[in-house]
Formats: C-alpha cells, structure tokens, sequence
C-alpha cells in the first residue's frame, strides 16, 4: 500500500518546478570574492539532466552507488538529484572525515564512482579516494581535484539532457546515509524515496515551510537534518536556499540569506551567544532588555546582528538544548523549538510546538509516529513509515537495532509525560557507576556545565571514581587570555563559583568533584567531535582517564590541562 502520492516524491517535485517556475530563483551560490550565482529551478533540471545522461552513459547496474564528497553548494544537491534521475543511489560523505574512513565508505557501500567537490581538506583527504575510482569535480573543487578530474561544467556542456520524466518508486532505495557516530565505524542507514517523503509530509505539519521562505545551508548536507530540512525541503515547498562559502564569512552569509527558517545545533547556539556576550556583557543586556522601549530596540539591533531579524521558525536539535539557554533565547523574542530524532528515522520523530512552553522536553511526536518507554531500561523506542529498511549489508546490526515487535531502539532513556512530551535523560550506554556504586546520567549536568561564557563544550565522566568529574573545552575567545595569570586567577575563581551553583541543584553522588579546563580545541580533525559537534565520550576517555585519579586526589576545584 502506498504511504504517500507520487507527487510528492523527490524527482517528481524537481519536474513540477522545472514546469510551474522555470525562472524563479532556486539555489544561490557564493563563489568567492564576494561574488554570488543564482541558479533558477530550470538551470538547475538543465544540469541535472545533463548530469543524469553522462551516468547513465556508463552504463552500471539500475541502483549502483554513485558517492559525494563535498562542503554544502549547489552541486551537492544537483548531484543528489542527478544520481536518482539515472536510477542509481547516492552515498554522501562527510566533507571532513580521515581517509581511512572516505576508504573504508567508498569500498563498503561499492560506490561506482564519486564527486569530489568543495573541500578544505582535499590534501589529508585524497589518500582515501582509490586511485581507480572514477572521479569527478566542482568549479569550486580544491585545484589539484579540478586538474585530476573532468569537471562538472565540462561534462554538462558535452552532454544532452535526459529526456522525459524518469520516476523511481517509492519503495527504492534512494541513499545511504553513513551515521558520523560517537563510537565505531559508520554504518549506512538505508532510505527510500518513499520514506524522504512520508517525513517531510509530516515534518511540515509542524514546521512552516512555505515556497517564499529562505535557508541557510551550512551544516553536513550529509548529515540527516540537512538533508530533510534543507534538501528535501527545498524540493517539496520550492523554497529559495542560499549556501555558506565558509566559516570566516559565515556572518556575511546569514546577512545575506536573511533566513526565515534556521536550524542550528546546540553547540553553534551557544557560540552565538558567547558572541553577543562578547560584544554587550550579560549584566548590561539584561538590565537593557529589562527597560520598556528600549528593549524591544535591543532585541531588533541583536536579532538583526545575528542575522536571524527575518527568522520566523528556529530550531535546535543533534544534541540536548540546555534550557537556560532557551531562555536566554526567548528573552530577545527568539523561540528556539527543539527538535529529536535520528538517522535511523529520518530525524522526523518529536519537535516542541510552536507558540507553547515545552522547554525541557522535544514536544510530542510528529503525526503518524508512535512512541514508548522500555519498561525495563527506560529506553526511548518509535516506530513509522520513516524509519530505515535496515543498515547496508549488515543484518545482524539492523536486527539489533529493532525489538522483536518492531519498533526502532534509540539509544536515548527518556520519560513521556500525561501530555505526550518527551524528555530525553541521557544515552542508555552513556549511565555511568560512580565507585560508590551509583549511577549518573551525564547530559543534565552538561547542560548545565556548558553555560559559562567561557566555555564551548564539555563532558562529564568519572566511571569507578568517588565522584564524577567535569572536563570543559574554553572557547577560543577565553584560550586567548588565559596565558595572563591575572585572567587565569580570575577565570578560575568565576569556574569555582559555577561548579558551586551546578553541585548546589545537583543530588550528593551526582555532585562534581572537579572541573578540568582543557585549552585544546576538540575538533572534527582531531577527532574528538563528530562533524554535528557531539563529543566523542570514547575518544575522550582515550585521551584523558589515565589522569582521573590523579585529578579527583589533587583536591583542586578547577584543574588545568594545558595542551
């Protein structure tokens, strides 16, 4: 039985807006040295169809892979489409994975081929592309990609067009989209076209996405959220996207875009306000914010510096919101609506409501979702038409990943109130045994660790240790004074006091013994974070727990770990 019109499929949107608005604005494109291209939807189905008839020239198997391996732009996205129109599958990747990784994809998923398009990497990067893996380039690729592979624009002006209106059916297999992890190697989470389209069908129930909003495309396009919200949003509601050309102009970017619709993880919410913080101290704003008048001037000059004046619908999810940081938000009349969900579903599973006070929890589940809370483990389980049909060639995974009747194992513990709101309280592998022999959930302490304005992101841990422990990454503003004693001295004592306050709300075994400021940055390079900026707790035991005990016996309220 059919879980969604025909209509609706990702294909069959480019060719109704291919027909309907051939000359309306689609994609805008920086290209560098402040100059932009504006591609409309019948460039756009131009070049994919041109794209289209050199892949299907090669003549692979209907439902080969065909991979990317690119920063957000516009190619990306024609890429996507282009892969579907020749009746193949495509396999996105990260634009910042090791080549071990890119290797260890690229072989697993058999891609036939893959397009290396904007990267900042390319260098580290290209080891994992092997040498006989038809390749194929960006005009904005790094150089050595442009002179090695023939080139998008190359291979569109030798190409005629597909004709007609080729269709996939919905229950084919569209993507296979490699989960970034906090642990192991990725497994790649198999979607249907028809999957892509129950969601957004549901998805913009709750979300208000209409044909004359804007976004702003800068997270992994190959990370799930983007790819619903951006990608797939773009082909239902025929919305204007406009891409980022990189983080030094980021500002500019959303300057630009003006987006009314912005998704944004936690970790970049709380940078914006660092931001803010770091121009207007939170004393001077919150006494201004306080007066009549002036206030409301203040929240318009914020919003607007931001870029975010125009925003109608924000959104934050990957990672828990602290709901401090929520309110801080909503003080300058910017609701922030919190969003769960996964790859595994199509990031379509809860959203707070728009409009009501769900802060603490993500709301209740979309439409055509249903949710439950093991009994036994308090794990959070969902199940609808949007989850995965399993992970590629790897059936005893995708077995475990389901129960017995079905329905989708998050991972996440949580508890669903009389309202239907769920409040996620931690990762059940993430619980961990104090030494006294007493579990701590750690998100709800990092939630609260995470909202000094020195601090970017933070872990707390401590399995066997009389007390858990918190480490906390400075954000690059506060590394920049700390090499001062006297900002050190000060910082320190401004840590001491906030450990104070989060032990005070906290029960006694919860309680942190220490906070550990930690100057190196944790990046995607080095590992430590996935490419949507969640911390690797692993990795961070890997490079830290030799010095636990050492830290807990030290007596110190704030221990410094320099490089």
């Amino acid at each position: 039985m059919s879980i969604i019109a025909a209509e609706f499929l990702a294909l069959q949107r480019l060719y109704h807006w291919e027909k309907t608005e051939p000359n309306r604005v689609a994609l805008t494109q920086p290209m560098g040295g402040g100059v932009v291209q504006d591609l409309t939807w019948a460039q756009v189905a131009d070049q994919v169809r041109r794209m289209a008839a050199h892949l299907k020239a090669q003549g692979w198997e209907p439902g080969s892979k065909v991979a990317i391996l690119s920063k957000n732009c516009s190619w990306w996205m024609m890429s996507d489409l282009a892969i579907w129109m020749a009746g193949y599958v495509s396999v996105p990747l990260y634009p910042t994975l090791a080549p071990e990784t890119i290797r260890q994809i690229l072989t697993h998923s058999e891609s036939k081929a893959c397009f290396i398009g904007k990267l900042d990497g390319w260098d580290h990067m290209k080891p994992g592309v092997p040498a006989d893996l038809p390749c194929m380039s960006y005009p904005l690729s790094p150089p050595d990609a442009i002179r090695t592979y023939e080139g998008w624009d190359t291979i569109c002006a030798r190409t005629e067009p597909l004709k007609g209106n080729p269709v996939r059916a919905e229950d084919e297999l569209a993507t296979l989209i490699y989960t970034s992890g906090t642990t192991g190697m990725p497994k790649g989470v198999m979607h249907t076209f028809g999957s892509f389209a129950w969601a957004l069908d549901k998805g913009i129930q709750r979300i208000p996405m209409t044909g004359n909003d804007r976004m702003l495309s800068y997270l992994p396009l190959a990370h799930v959220v983007e790819r619903m919200l951006v990608e797939h949003g773009w082909l239902r509601t025929g919305m204007h996207v406009f891409f980022a050309e990189s983080l030094d102009t980021f500002a500019a970017d959303l300057q630009r875009s003006r987006p009314t619709i912005f998704f944004s993880v936690p970790r970049l919410w709380v940078k914006f306000q660092q931001g803010i913080h770091h121009k207007m101290p939170p004393a001077k704003l919150n006494r201004l914010l306080g007066i009549p008048l002036i206030g409301g001037l203040v929240r318009k000059k914020v919003m607007k510096a931001l870029g975010l004046d125009q925003c109608k619908f924000a959104a934050g999810g990957a990672a828990p919101m602290p709901v401090a940081l929520l309110d801080w938000y909503d003080k300058l009349g910017l609701k922030i609506n919190e969003g769960y969900g996964m790859t595994e579903n199509l990031a379509l599973s809860h959203i707070t409501e728009p409009g009501k006070n769900q802060k603490g929890t993500v709301g209740p589940v979309y439409n055509g979702v249903e949710h439950r809370i093991d009994p036994d483990t308090g794990e959070v389980q969902m199940r609808s038409p949007a989850m995965m049909m399993g992970y590629y060639k790897e059936p005893e995974k995708t077995k475990e990943a389901f129960t017995a009747d079905g329905w989708l194992k998050t991972g996440d513990k949580g508890a669903i109130d009389g309202q239907g709101l769920l409040r996620i309280t931690g990762r059940v592998k993430d619980l961990f045994k104090t030494g006294k022999g007493k579990y701590v959930a750690p998100a709800p302490i990092e939630d609260k660790l995470v909202m000094h304005d020195s601090v970017e992101a933070c872990v707390v841990t401590g399995a066997n240790l009389g007390q858990p422990l918190g480490i906390v990454m400075l954000n690059a503003e506060a590394v920049a004074t700390v090499s001062d004693v006297g900002a050190r001295s000060e910082l320190e004592s401004s840590l001491t006091g906030h450990l104070k306050s989060i032990n005070a709300t906290l029960d006694p075994h919860e309680r942190l013994q220490c906070v550990v400021v930690v100057t190196t940055a944790w990046t995607v390079d080095n590992d430590i974070i996935t490419p949507t900026f969640k911390v690797k707790r692993n990795r961070i035991e890997d490079l830290y727990a030799k010095n636990y005990e050492a830290w807990e016996a030290s007596g110190k309220k704030v221990v410094w770990q320099d490089g």
